[in-house]
């Protein structure tokens, strides 16, 4: 991975280091922070000359600084929801929000949703094991580093998770253009997984019946869908706004 604020971002969150290239000659505040931070995570830095970044980083974006991540590290689906509330009276009292992404191919959409989700407060992400954008350097730069901030799921069924978290105590809402209610007649003051379909196909029927709400987000005459990412983001922050109490 390339990128001042990527690198740092991945040293703050804990991530899987095993080395980091610094440009020769740099020796700006952001370059102290992340030797520091190297330092703490004990992550050896070396000092290279711009030539070989641009080798490690073919983008060019790499702004003086490459990290070499370990493989990433996903979390097994009930390690991470005991994490982040271990029974249903701990999810009923701290109405936790996830994140479903069923089929997600596209790496920048990926990435865009991992931020809009980080953004309005989400507590995990969940994501098949086929059929889905990785976690790549692409995936992790349209998240503005904040993919290595949130825990990370990889599941086999999406519509048998959908059932366990109904279990824990979750509500679980899908987006469709054919939502038979609009994202804003919803009360999300609960605690609530959001599922987000794939960009061409939407939601797979089984994972759609599987939900209690299939929400759409109205729009103009004409204009049948917008990109997964944005219409992720306007169905979190609609979240938000309800949380919140925020005058619609």
């Amino acid at each position: 991975m390339g990128g001042r604020n990527l690198v740092r971002e991945a040293l703050e969150a804990g991530q899987p280091l095993e080395k980091i290239f610094l440009k020769q000659g740099m020796d700006d505040r952001m370059a102290g922070e992340i030797r520091g931070l190297a330092g703490k995570a004990n992550v050896p830095i070396m000092v290279v000359p711009v030539e070989k970044l641009n080798r490690l980083d073919a983008a060019l974006n790499h702004q003086g600084v490459v990290a070499q991540r370990a493989a990433v590290q996903y979390w097994e689906l009930n390690e991470m929801l005991d994490t982040i509330a271990p029974s249903v009276g701990a999810v009923q009292k701290q109405k936790p929000l996830l994140v479903l992404l069923d089929q997600i191919e596209d790496p920048q959409n990926f990435g865009a949703i991992i931020r809009s989700a980080v953004a309005a407060g989400a507590s995990g992400l969940i994501i098949p094991e086929r059929h889905m954008a990785p976690l790549s350097a692409v995936a992790i730069k349209a998240s503005a580093g904040t993919a290595l901030r949130l825990p990370i799921a990889k599941v086999v069924n999406m519509a048998d998770v959908i059932q366990q978290l109904k279990e824990r105590g979750y509500w679980v809402a899908g987006l469709a253009g054919t939502g038979e209610q609009h994202i804003w007649e919803i009360d999300w003051d609960r605690p609530f997984a959001l599922v987000i379909g794939n960009e061409g196909k939407g939601m797979r029927e089984r994972v759609q019946k599987s939900c209690d709400y299939v929400a759409a987000i109205p729009m103009a005459e004409g204009v049948e869908s917008l990109n997964a990412s944005v219409a992720a983001g306007i169905a979190l922050f609609a979240v938000v706004q309800s949380r919140l109490a925020l005058p619609t």
